[in-house]
């Protein structure tokens, strides 16, 4: 009987599989990699969970105040739910419950490697937190920091916005499209599209078939760098 073999994960234009990725994204070059940091490198999710639902309580909010909110910056839902005359204590005080809480704080399958397989003038983290979470996250997870990392005091605005990419391109002197985004939020995407790079979703905190990218991917230990004159190649 002949063998039946499935559907190569890299056919694109296929609205069954959420992980078509688009042609010819094997044989790109690329220069510098961009990485999301939570829910993309990191798992913050029980963290990020106890904050916002200890600070919901708190200000007397529906449950559901978060929903669609994943990947944007923490001022964005401030302001969107709290009265315009209490949002700077409303933010100062989800800042301070998130510092303080970094409990279980780990690194996602395969980020570690995949991070620390680059240089440091071809990779940077780009997040939606403040300076000092994005720093006290790392720490907790334990990662390969890089010298770059762009956070939502670096920019006038945040996701799905594409100022964060565009400014982690800037500081590693390199063209927008000449980049990876790696993200696992759909505002994250946006952003990275909206910036001119070639996207990479992260299923975990989304499914597949919610992440609009180049490439899906169940977690960054399926994918790798080759190097190459130039830059590298992603393969996957």
């Amino acid at each position: 009987m002949t063998q039946q073999h499935p559907e190569p994960r890299s056919r694109p234009n296929d609205e069954e599989n959420p992980r078509a990725a688009a042609p010819g994204i094997r044989d790109r070059v690329f220069t510098a990699a961009l990485f999301d940091m939570d829910g993309t490198l990191i798992d913050s999710t029980p963290a990020v969970d106890r904050s916002w639902t200890t600070w919901g309580e708190e200000w007397g909010l529906d449950p559901a105040f978060r929903e669609g909110m994943h990947g944007k910056p923490a001022i964005g839902l401030v302001s969107a739910v709290i009265a315009p005359e209490l949002v700077t204590e409303a933010f100062a005080r989800i800042l301070h419950l998130e510092l303080v809480d970094l409990d279980g704080i780990t690194p996602l399958r395969g980020a570690a490697e995949l991070l620390g397989s680059l240089p440091e003038e071809r990779r940077a983290i780009v997040t939606s937190c403040t300076r000092e979470l994005a720093r006290a996250r790392i720490g907790a997870a334990g990662i390969p920091a890089p010298a770059t990392v762009v956070t939502i005091d670096d920019t006038p605005r945040g996701k799905p916005f594409p100022e964060p990419f565009l400014e982690g391109a800037r500081r590693l002197g390199v063209d927008p499209r000449d980049c990876l985004v790696f993200e696992d939020a759909p505002a994250g995407l946006a952003a990275g599209r909206a910036a001119g790079c070639t996207t990479v979703g992260v299923a975990g905190t989304h499914s597949a078939a919610e992440l609009d990218a180049d490439l899906v991917v169940d977690s960054l230990a399926d994918v790798r760098f080759v190097p190459v004159p130039g830059g590298f190649r992603l393969d996957f």
